[in-house]
């Protein structure tokens, strides 16, 4: 079994490794990392494969704790952690797929409702389900600005609705956890994932963040821009958040495996002060951390990169296209009559959004 795991701001890991008898055996571990002393990797190798009382079911922590038991005195591992080796392994055991193995598609349309993102989200990431949609990068363009709230949210606790009808913004709520966006058309960089299950098999909840983050993290950097993943969902360099993520799983036809939904906004940039009139735990953050303002937690890329935001996306897209190759594409009629239909009766109903009171 191979399984293959780029340790987040770290190097590529790979694992070859056979089960016989329910623990691991011949265990390899390879990779463009850096480890002193050579003998170090050999260790690596022998907590993996000589651990009969290590089954083949350890978790990816249980087996790094077996490999930092093992390592010779004053080892030094560059690009390598052994949770890294852990999870590849891991990823090897689950029969994981790598971003490679896939043929990308690119969906980057006209501006749109924010209902409508939210159906989109649920059609595409369901289509890829069901093996009828390639894996897909679909870049936003916002019709309108908008509060979103995450599945599990509170409308009343999140939302003034006095601030949200004075600026005119929609709220809705999506199908993902965490925590309110507040997007504006010009100020907001929003991209979904919609990947197979494999793609993140053997990941932790944790881990699937990281991994589905990693690649923007280089497109950030080849802007300049030393962008790192702070757990659990965010985005961030050291001058603030620039960035959330949210996930949900959708299951396959019939129990099988299924999708992952990934989105991400980002702030390009921000009108902090409407922020704080239409979202009320914005003001609450903020106090909790004795800022003033808001711009002081969410710092946006055009101050940081200098760039317009049309410049910014383009490069983000050439920097995955660059990585794991991305045909352009579009969403289908089929899938779009199926996502506005669902936009008119779930994302702009009262009982959607309201569901959490």
């Amino acid at each position: 079994m191979h399984g293959e795991y780029k340790v987040p701001g770290g190097k590529l890991v790979v694992v070859d490794v056979d089960v016989e008898d329910g623990v691991l055996r011949r265990a390899r571990v390879a990779g463009d990392f850096f480890l002193e002393p050579d003998e170090a990797l050999d260790a690596v190798n022998r907590a993996l494969e000589d651990a009969p009382d290590a089954p083949a079911g350890t978790d990816a922590a249980g087996l790094a704790a077996r490999i930092d038991a093992a390592l010779p005195e004053g080892t030094v591992m560059y690009g390598l952690t052994s949770e890294g080796v852990g999870v590849a392994v891991r990823r090897a055991l689950a029969h994981a797929t790598d971003w490679t193995d896939y043929d990308w598609q690119l969906i980057h349309e006209g501006p749109q409702a924010p209902a409508l993102h939210m159906a989109l989200d649920e059609v595409l990431t369901a289509e890829v389900a069901a093996g009828r949609r390639p894996p897909t990068l679909r870049v936003w363009e916002w019709g309108a600005p908008a509060v979103i709230i995450g599945s599990f949210q509170s409308l009343r606790n999140e939302v003034d609705p006095g601030g949200a009808e004075r600026h005119g913004i929609e709220v809705v709520r999506r199908i993902s956890g965490g925590g309110a966006m507040f997007v504006e058309p010009g100020n907001t960089i929003t991209y979904s994932l919609s990947v197979p299950e494999s793609l993140v098999q053997g990941l932790s909840f944790q881990d699937s963040y990281a991994y589905l983050d990693d690649w923007v993290l280089g497109a950030l950097g080849e802007m300049g821009i030393r962008a790192w993943y702070q757990p659990l969902n965010d985005i961030a360099t050291d001058q603030g958040k620039i960035a959330g993520a949210a996930q949900k799983r959708i299951v396959g036809p019939d129990g099988a495996p299924g999708a992952v939904l990934h989105h991400v906004t980002m702030a390009y940039d921000i009108d902090a002060d409407k922020m704080l009139q239409v979202l009320r735990i914005g003001r609450e953050k903020v106090s909790d951390k004795g800022t003033r303002s808001a711009k002081k937690r969410v710092d946006p890329l055009r101050r940081q990169t200098g760039l317009p935001r049309e410049a910014v996306i383009e490069r983000m897209i050439d920097s995955f296209r660059a990585r794991y190759g991305l045909a352009d594409g579009k969403v289908t009629d089929g899938e779009l009559a199926r996502a506005e239909e669902l936009a008119r009766t779930k994302f702009t109903s009262p009982e959607w959004t309201a569901r959490v009171p």
